[in-house]
């Protein structure tokens, strides 16, 4: 399941992605639309920043925009910025992995070779999809 944070990421970068890319979007502007609380979207917007994914300007005509081309950037690029891992246990995970504790031969655990080909099948679909795609429908 997603969290909030990262479906209202989501949003608001679809949102970013619709405009005009030569004009800032205002952080209230979004909220108001998206109905995002505005606080934790400053706070999920500082993040993209800090990713590379936003660069903001400040002052009158500030605002947010994208730094990257809508149809370069995937799917499961925003959601490991916005929530970590992709994979539904660390030791399924391909960029955040980590043994289980209580699994003494990952290599015969059929939960662990479930959860990979999960993981395998999700990463196809989210890396298949940008976010230029998420803002045509």
């Amino acid at each position: 399941m997603l969290s909030k944070k990262t479906k209202y990421g989501l949003k608001a970068l679809i949102y970013i992605a619709r405009q005009d890319p030569a004009v800032p979007v205002l952080i209230s502007d979004i909220s108001e639309k998206e109905q995002i609380p505005k606080k934790f979207l400053e706070a999920i917007l500082l993040d993209l920043k800090k990713f590379g994914i936003l660069g903001s300007k400040k002052g009158k005509g500030g605002g947010y925009y994208l730094l990257k081309d809508p149809k370069t950037v995937t799917a499961a690029t925003l959601i490991r910025v916005l929530d970590g891992p992709i994979a539904m246990l660390p030791c399924a995970s391909h960029n955040f992995y980590e043994k289980c504790d209580d699994c003494p031969h990952e290599e015969a655990c059929s939960l662990n070779h479930f959860l990979i080909t999960v993981r395998d099948n999700t990463l196809s679909l989210l890396q298949q999809k940008t976010l230029y795609d998420l803002t045509v429908g």
